[in-house]
């Protein structure tokens, strides 16, 4: 039996890590496999990747650079994690894969989709997501949330609020290019709420 990949994408502070959590609990009580994971990172040499990526440090880190180390902590996760717990029928709920990407590097950063496309080819071998879900909020009180939580920033999070509503701008885009894989839900109310919008999507895919 082949397992099922759902991804979770949107800007900070959206709840992303919270439906995670809750979806897992209600898929483990149902007794199925679930493999809970992030990008980057997942497996321990994709976060030490991850380190180079969001660690602030003095020396800057070019666009072109963020892009190929974001792919190449995508290459190992996807083939020494995501593949191997699909191989043996696990759910595998992953908090962003490569949309976030296409939002961050290149509606944020400016990096041209041609630039992208073929890094997705090399780092996926065809490995997208069968659910997509796209938690989204206005941009400015979910970044306040996510920076009052942590009281710290790393290199992405400290962006300007002008990068993350170009994310926001090209998730929704992509969303609306892909709309048999990309849901957008309304990440505004409470927990169940929302939980309950995310519901509707993945029941569809569980096992009867």
């Amino acid at each position: 039996m082949s397992g099922c990949f759902i991804s979770f994408e949107g800007v900070e502070g959206v709840g992303k890590s919270t439906q995670l959590a809750r979806l897992e609990d209600t898929l483990l009580a149902r007794g199925l496999d679930v493999v809970v994971t992030r990008e980057p990172g997942g497996t321990p040499l994709a976060e030490q990747i991850r380190a180079l990526v969001l660690h602030n440090r003095s020396e800057p880190m070019p666009d072109a650079g963020e892009l190929m180390l974001m792919f190449a902590a995508r290459a190992v996760h996807t083939e020494n994690l995501i593949r191997p717990a699909l191989a043996r029928g696990a759910i595998v709920l992953c908090d962003r894969y490569t949309d976030a990407t296409y939002a961050y590097q290149g509606g944020g950063r400016g990096i041209d989709d041609a630039l992208i496309d073929p890094l997705a080819t090399l780092a996926q071998r065809g490995l997208w997501p069968a659910l997509t879900v796209l938690l989204d909020a206005p941009v400015a009180p979910s970044l306040a949330r996510a920076r009052a939580r942590t009281g710290k920033t790393d290199r992405i999070e400290g962006e300007a609020v002008a990068f993350f509503e170009r994310v926001r701008a090209r998730y929704l885009q992509r969303a609306a290019d892909e709309p048999e894989r990309i849901k957008v839900v309304d990440a505004t109310g409470s927990r169940d709420e929302v939980g309950a919008r995310i519901d509707a999507w993945v029941r569809p895919l569980l096992p009867s």
